[in-house]
This record gives C-alpha cells, structure tokens and sequence, in this order.
C-alpha cells in the first residue's frame, strides 16, 4: 500500500465478521510492530495517506516538467518558435511584398491596401473610390497578379 519511504501499513482483518483495523511499523530497533486501531484512526490514516500520495504525484509532475530540455518543451508547444532561417526568410518575402505593393500603380494599390489590410469587400470599396463593383474587383485583382508576378521573380 505504501511506498518504501513510510514506514507505517494498514492492515485491514475480517475474520469473524467483525472488522478490525491495524497499523504496523518498525520500532527504534528495527523490530516489527502491529497494534490495533479504531476505524477513525484507521480512516484518518488512509485519508492523510492519499493526501500525501496527491503531493507526491504532484511534485513529481511539476519536476517532470522543470526537468525537460527546451528541445522538449518546444515539440510540445502549440505554436513552436520558428528557426532562425525561417524568420529570415519570412522578413525578406515581407520586404518584397511591400515593395511589390509600392510598385503598384496608385489606384491599384489603394484599392488593394483597401482590400487586404482593412478587409473591405468590393461593393465599400466600390462606394468610397465612386466606380463599380467589377472596377474595384478587376483593379484588386489586377494589383494581386503584379504582386504575385513580382514575388515569384525573387523565389526562383
């Protein structure tokens, strides 16, 4: 019932059909001893015994952890850093995506900034810049293939 680390066990006796209940341990000599205790005492051991185990697995989950290298707490992260050639690469396509929309010409760009950062749909748009519908599409669909065009210069 209990781990080598305690020293007392409990012992629980049926015959006759009385319950009865025990504690058994080692005295200061190393001699074993069993002596009979009331069902509280009993209980309140058991209870304080899980107590104690609760803890145990408790510190052992918390050190599990404490423990861990940063390899091992990185696989186990939701969103893991990225390496250090990923965050390169990610800064240099930004740069050429921003310059790629700078490129763009004035209308175009408006409506496509319009369109991708502020999330506008083409009928606002199509209301702020006073044209149509399918002018404010084509225009942001237009801007998207020179981006893309542009984009695709530089990754091959």
């Amino acid at each position: 019932m209990f781990d080598n680390s305690n020293p007392y066990a409990l012992r629980k006796d049926d015959s006759e059909g009385i319950p009865r209940y025990f504690i058994s341990f080692h005295d200061s000599q190393g001699i074993q001893r069993e002596t009979e205790i009331s069902r509280p005492v009993y209980r309140a051991f058991k209870t304080f015994v899980k107590y104690e185990n609760k803890l145990t697995r408790r510190d052992e989950r918390h050190m599990e952890r404490f423990e861990q290298t940063d390899e091992m707490l990185q696989a186990k992260m939701v969103n893991p850093p990225k390496s250090l050639e990923d965050e390169v690469f990610d800064c240099q396509r930004n740069e050429r995506l921003k310059l790629a929309i700078q490129q763009l010409p004035e209308i175009q760009r408006r409506r496509f900034t319009l369109y991708h950062e502020f999330g506008l749909t083409y009928e606002q748009i199509s209301e702020i810049e006073g044209c149509s519908r399918q002018s404010a599409a084509r225009s942001v669909e237009r801007a998207e293939e020179k981006v893309r065009t542009e984009i695709n210069k530089f990754e091959k």
